[in-house]
């Protein structure tokens, strides 16, 4: 399992006019956070489609609990379970700084897709290894 937290300044332009997070915003912060988890983890996105593999986003669920607002410094939690094999699922907690109260939580599966031959692949050694370094 891994887990990561990634921290978050709510921006004036993320908000609605009440001053609530768009709920949209939260599909990006959980990407944000995703792609930061995975760096944790030494598997720089970039690197991965440098060397022609994409992570499509096959599904995805998001429940909202309370509102996140204006000038908030939210942490959004990303837990991975299972190690990746051709998908990798991916679940989120987005919670105001220091505080127990889930705001939002969420989950996104996504596959490992080989642009070269255009289908899905079974992840990488390299990254079935950074996944298991770190399952308990």
């Amino acid at each position: 399992m891994i887990e990561h937290v990634y921290r978050h300044r709510v921006r004036y332009r993320e908000c609605d006019p009440m001053g609530v997070v768009y709920h949209a915003h939260y599909v990006d912060y959980f990407e944000a956070a995703r792609t930061e988890a995975l760096r944790a983890q030494g598997l720089a996105y970039k690197s991965l489609e440098d060397s022609g593999i994409i992570m499509p986003v096959v599904d995805l669920a998001v429940r909202y609990h309370r509102p996140a607002r204006y000038d908030d410094l939210i942490e959004v939690t990303v837990r991975v379970e299972e190690p990746p094999e051709v998908r990798v699922r991916f679940d989120y907690a987005v919670r105001r700084e220091g505080e127990e109260t889930v705001l939002v939580s969420g989950a996104v599966t996504l596959c490992f897709f080989d642009t070269e031959r255009r289908r899905t692949v079974r992840a990488p050694e390299h990254v079935r290894a950074a996944f298991a370094s770190t399952t308990a």
